[in-house]
C-alpha cells in the first residue's frame, strides 16, 4: 500500500523529517519549488504538519482539496482557521501538556528577572562596570501578589510555582481552579488593581485580542510587572510600550510578540523589559515530546483514523 502523502508547512529539524518519512511520503513546503508541488501535487497530499504558531494559511488549505488532517507542533491553534477546517471535516491536532512545565518554569524566570534585574546586572557585570559602582538595588519577588490570566495547565503550573515562593495567587479565567484558597477575580481589571505580577497564560485567537488592554495596564499600576507567556497577540502592544514609556508599569517579561520574530524597537530600548525570542518550550527534552507526540498525532490518524490530541 503506498504512503500518505503530507505537506510539512514549516522547517522542521531533520530528525523529524527522517521519522515523517517512514511512514509518508514527504513534500517540504519552505523548500524551493514548493509551490509546483502543490500545483501538482495538492489533490494527493492528505495530511499537513505546521508549527502551532504559524499555523496553515485558509488559502493554502483551499488548494489541497484531499486534506485531511493537520498535526500542530505546539499548543496554539489561533493561526489555522479552524471554521474552514470544521466545515470541510478536516481534522486538526495539537501537543498539549508535553510543554507545560517548561513554559511555566519561563514564566517564574522572567519575574525574577525583571524583579531581580538579571540581565541588566549580566550586561552591568560583562561591561567591567563593577569596578567602578555598586549595581542598583532591585526588588523582592517573594510574597507578591501574583495574578494569573487563564487558569488552564500552564495557568496551574505557574500557581504552584509562584505558591513556592510565599505568593498569593489571584486569577481571571472561565474556569475554577483547582485550589479553591486562590481568589478567583470577576474581571481583568478587577484582578490587575489587586496583584503585582499579571502573568498571561491564556490562548490566542479574536476572542483574546488585545484583552490586555491600556485600561488593564493602567490598573496594573506603577509597581505592576505583566509577563507573557501566552500569545502576543493577547496585548495591546503599543499601550503597553506607552505605559512603559511613561514610567507608569515597573516592568515587563515577554516570551511572545504580535509581530514575531518582529520586537519593536521602542520595546528593545527598554531597559526594563525581558525579552525572549519565543523559547518557553524550547528545551531539548520538551520539543522531543513535542515532536513524537506531532507524528503520532498523524500516524495515528493515519492507522487508526483517530488523533491523540484532538482539536477539532
Amino acid at each position: 500500500m503506498s504512503k500518505p502523502e503530507i505537506l510539512v508547512i514549516t522547517e522542521i529539524p531533520q530528525p523529524m523529517i527522517d521519522t515523517l518519512q517512514q511512514h509518508f511520503v514527504v513534500h517540504q513546503y519552505w523548500q524551493p519549488g514548493a509551490e509546483t508541488v502543490v500545483r501538482e501535487r495538492g489533490h494527493l497530499i492528505r495530511g499537513a504538519l505546521t508549527r502551532a504558531a504559524k499555523g496553515i494559511s485558509t488559502a493554502l488549505i483551499a488548494q489541497l482539496p484531499a486534506l485531511e488532517v493537520i498535526s500542530g507542533f505546539g499548543v496554539g491553534v489561533d493561526a489555522t482557521d479552524l471554521d474552514t477546517c470544521r466545515s470541510r471535516g478536516i481534522r486538526v491536532s495539537n501537543t498539549p501538556d508535553v510543554l507545560n512545565e517548561c513554559v511555566a518554569d519561563t514564566g517564574l524566570a522572567l519575574m525574577l528577572a525583571v524583579t531581580r534585574k538579571i540581565c541588566a546586572a549580566d550586561r552591568f557585570a560583562r561591561a567591567g562596570e563593577w569596578e567602578h559602582a555598586a549595581f542598583p538595588g532591585a526588588w523582592k519577588m517573594s510574597g507578591k501578589r501574583c495574578g494569573i490570566v487563564g487558569m488552564g495547565n500552564i495557568g496551574h503550573d505557574v500557581a504552584e510555582r509562584a505558591a513556592a515562593f510565599r505568593m498569593p495567587i489571584h486569577y481571571f479565567s472561565p474556569r475554577e481552579a483547582r485550589n479553591s484558597q486562590w481568589q478567583r477575580h470577576d474581571s481583568l481589571v478587577g484582578l490587575a488593581n489587586a496583584v503585582d505580577f499579571l502573568v498571561l497564560t491564556l490562548p490566542g485567537g479574536a476572542k483574546t485580542h488585545h484583552i490586555i488592554n491600556r485600561e488593564v495596564l493602567d490598573a496594573l499600576g506603577p509597581e505592576g510587572i505583566l509577563v507573557n507567556i501566552a500569545r502576543g497577540s493577547v496585548v495591546d502592544t503599543e499601550a503597553l510600550i506607552a505605559v512603559l514609556q511613561e514610567g507608569k508599569l515597573r516592568g515587563a517579561g515577554l516570551d511572545v510578540f504580535e509581530q514575531e520574530p518582529h520586537i519593536p524597537p521602542a520595546l528593545r530600548d527598554l531597559q526594563n523589559v525581558v525579552l525572549l525570542p519565543h523559547i518557553a518550550s524550547n528545551t531539548a527534552e520538551t520539543r522531543q515530546a513535542m515532536a513524537d507526540l506531532t507524528i503520532n498525532n498523524l500516524v495515528s490518524y493515519f492507522t487508526d483514523g483517530r488523533l491523540l490530541t484532538p482539536v477539532v
